[in-house]
């Protein structure tokens, strides 16, 4: 039998002090965006179509003339169709909800316009999609330390200059919270605008 009095003891409850509450809150929520993220990338990364391997007995000249013919294929969002391109504007829009807006989504005014259904215009849909291309690259251990600085200056603040001025892809969408109308201005037809003329 055993001694019970050299039983071990239950270990002391961890406690963080008061002040350290916030920066681990602070922490956390910055993981589990960078979790969030790095999920949608996974996700877009098994989405791709992986390119079928050429048998062993091919010619490679075959080969290589198979590839000349498809092209390269473009990662941008408006070169996708389908559900490649349902795909992007999903994982898109992870990353603008999650992290882009959260942390750089500024008071909405009518000289800084943002619209909730950003999704549906084509010039925002592109620039963010170009914006976090950029981000994935940038942010990445092989960009160096000066990577994310370098997406401030040469993408973020260029892409928030057209997004959010006035005359820009959301300057038709109405800013007012208990009113929110999204509208796209209308564009002539072209027929019609050579017509007019």
């Amino acid at each position: 039998m055993s001694d019970p009095s050299k039983a071990t003891p239950e270990p002391e409850p961890f406690r963080v002090p008061d002040e350290d509450l916030d920066d681990l809150a602070s922490t956390l929520a910055k993981t589990m965006a960078e979790v969030r993220q790095h999920g949608v990338i996974l996700d877009r990364l098994g989405s791709e179509p992986t390119a079928p391997q050429p048998a062993a007995d091919a010619p490679a000249a075959e080969t290589a003339d198979a590839d000349q013919a498809e092209g390269p294929t473009s990662v941008f969002i408006l070169a996708l169709g389908g559900k490649a391109h349902a795909v992007e504007l999903a994982a898109l829009s992870d990353w603008v909800n999650y992290l882009f807006l959260p942390v750089y989504g500024r008071e909405i005014s009518t000289t800084r316009p943002w619209c909730d259904q950003w999704h549906e215009h084509p010039e925002a849909v592109a620039r963010l999609h170009a914006l976090w291309l950029a981000w994935q690259h940038l942010t990445d251990a092989e960009a160096g330390l000066s990577g994310p600085s370098t997406w401030h200056r040469d993408h973020l603040d260029q892409a928030l200059v057209h997004l959010r001025a006035p005359d820009g892809p959301f300057a038709a969408c109405t800013t007012s919270p208990t009113r929110p109308n999204h509208r796209v201005l209308a564009t002539p037809a072209p027929e019609l605008a050579g017509a007019t003329q």
